[in-house]
């Protein structure tokens, strides 16, 4: 066999493996899909939405467990949006290749890769512990932390791929950095920042271990995040393992709306990246 031939040979080969690890991880997903849709499409109902979890082998809904979710999501993102967005910034405009920006940057590494119970277990003593109990408060931290490093990064390479020369006309006109900054370089990138903080909310929604060690969680609604605070995680976890049929249902109609939100955060990350592409 010569030379020719055995390049053609391997790159058949190189593509043959690649489609077929396309394959199994796109029948991984139906498989997945297949599962959540027939078992959790029976708990989708209007009772769902309005009412609370219920005691064993009763009727009832994930209300409680629904806004506590969006609660504590929604605080998270605030934290990760203001943190990750001013540490990208910093990484990318002005201090990236200092010594202490290359330890920013492995740092935030790490702790993209952390394992979440360990974040929760972080937020448990030095949260949880002082505060004297759990809270919707320490879970919504426990989240930021997670979420946080996911905008850091995608901040940095967004802002990286803007072109210098916005930055030189921003200066030429006498702007400062930080105006140029604000009022050039974010506008231009702001569909890629944008799709930082989807991935970073697609990232938290579905967490189960942080908010056992923070927020554990509450049968009933409530507002009050100083006090042990409900989640769909939260939910679905003992739902899931109980012997009640009703509490099983619940729980695959919360694994089903997880995952129809992180897909559509997904889609819409992704719309709206290739929205900018083409423009």
């Amino acid at each position: 066999m010569d030379r020719a031939l055995r390049r053609k040979f391997a790159n058949q080969a190189f593509v043959v493996i690649c489609t077929g690890a396309a394959l199994v991880a796109l029948a991984a997903l139906a498989l997945i899909m297949f599962s959540l849709l027939t078992k959790g499409v029976g708990g989708v109902d209007l009772m769902l939405f309005t009412a609370d979890t219920p005691a064993p082998d009763s009727p009832g809904g994930l209300r409680n467990a629904i806004v506590g979710s969006i609660l504590m999501c929604g605080v998270a993102m605030m934290i990760a949006v203001v943190i990750g967005v001013l540490a990208g910034t910093w990484l990318a405009e002005i201090g990236g290749n200092t010594p202490y920006g290359h330890v920013v940057r492995f740092l935030n590494d790490v702790l993209l890769s952390a394992p979440s119970i360990l974040i929760g277990l972080f937020v448990y003593w030095w949260v949880v512990v002082p505060m004297g109990g759990f809270s919707g408060w320490a879970g919504a931290i426990a989240l930021g932390i997670l979420a946080t490093p996911i905008v850091t990064r995608t901040t940095e390479d967004i802002l990286n791929l803007q072109p210098n020369a916005l930055r030189e006309a921003g200066m030429a006109l006498g702007a400062s950095q930080w105006v140029t900054v604000r009022s050039i370089i974010w506008k231009a990138a702001g569909a890629g920042m944008l799709t930082g903080g989807l991935l970073g909310f697609a990232r938290i929604s579905g967490e189960t271990a942080p908010l056992l060690f923070t927020a554990l969680n509450n049968q009933f609604l409530s507002f009050d995040m100083s006090k042990p605070f409900a989640s769909l995680p939260g939910a679905i976890y003992p739902f899931a393992m109980s012997p009640y049929e009703t509490w099983n249902t619940l729980a695959w109609a919360g694994a089903l709306l997880i995952t129809l939100a992180v897909l559509g955060v997904n889609i819409l990350g992704r719309w709206l990246a290739r929205d900018k592409d083409h423009k």
